[in-house]
């Protein structure tokens, strides 16, 4: 009894957002996506392909197929991990079945439903993420295929296992447009999960090569209040030796280093990429975004 007080007093938060992902997930299948004949990717949409040949419940039978995968995956991850994605699987699928009892579509227009569908759905499952699990299915198996074949990236893995289900309900029912509007759900759905688990990328790294390494560093740290890390460099035709600024800053203060740069090297080569992630001082804390 108190190791379970424990858990729901160190974790009982993770739960609930987990849970409200799953009721987000169960309203856009069930009230948008489902309605409108747009294909589910994963065993969401192996379950929804037959559903529409045997009439049994979607939800049901997500947990029928979850089983092996979860009993396989049991000894490979995590306890805690295997939990909350027992939760997310279990809270997903009885979302879709019990709002699926309601027959509602709030929309017959498909472009809508597609849209505002993956939109719901990437704010389920971004929750249900964030939480620290997963919805089950191919979300389980990527992972465990990932181990094996471990050169193949993860998100290449899903899609393929999602186009699979994709491309199988098309030809099962003819139904090439609900193919192509999945793909504008699936679209809008990873945007809104990457939003919710990386927020907006608003960090750039800047890589400056000048011949005034210390002075553009110096007006860095005083203008921007930045750090900067200072390389050695060598040109691949001259073998001339180059020196390189290396320092990460926000979106918003990069006309200012642009500037800066000119004012004190107008002949600096500059190159500036998004970053996904930015750790340390001044950043994100990389502790508390473990």
């Amino acid at each position: 009894m108190d190791k379970v007080k424990r858990f729901l007093k160190t974790d009982g938060k993770a739960i609930a957002i987990n849970l409200l992902g799953c009721v987000l997930v169960g309203v856009s299948f069930s009230f948008l996506t489902f309605p409108n004949n747009i294909a589910s990717g994963g065993l969401t949409g192996i379950a929804q392909i037959l559903n529409l040949l045997t009439g049994l419940p979607v939800g049901v039978m997500i947990i029928v197929m979850n089983i092996p995968l979860f009993l396989g995956a049991w000894k490979q991850f995590g306890l805690r991990f295997i939990i909350f994605s027992l939760v997310g699987m279990v809270g997903s699928s009885v979302a879709i079945d019990f709002f699926n009892l309601f027959h509602i579509a709030l929309t017959d227009d498909i472009l809508l439903a597609a849209v505002y569908g993956g939109l719901l759905k990437g704010l389920g499952y971004g929750l249900v993420f964030s939480s620290g699990g997963t919805s089950g299915g191919t979300d389980i198996l990527s992972r465990m295929l990932r181990r094996k074949y471990a050169y193949i990236q993860l998100g290449n893995i899903s899609l393929v296992l999602d186009a699979t289900v994709v491309a199988a309900f098309a030809i099962i029912f003819h139904r090439a447009d609900a193919a192509m509007y999945t793909i504008i759900t699936m679209f809008v759905s990873s945007r809104v999960v990457n939003l919710l688990l990386y927020g907006l990328a608003n960090s750039s790294v800047c890589y400056i090569i000048t011949v005034h390494p210390q002075d553009i560093a110096q007006a860095i740290g005083s203008t921007l209040n930045r750090g900067a890390t200072l390389l050695k460099g060598e040109g691949a035709y001259s073998h001339e030796e180059r020196d390189v600024v290396l320092c990460a800053v926000k979106r918003h203060q990069i006309p200012v280093l642009k500037k800066l740069v000119s004012d004190i090297d107008v002949h600096a080569f500059v190159i500036i990429t998004q970053s996904h992630e930015v750790f340390g001082k001044n950043f994100q804390d990389i502790i508390k975004n473990d």
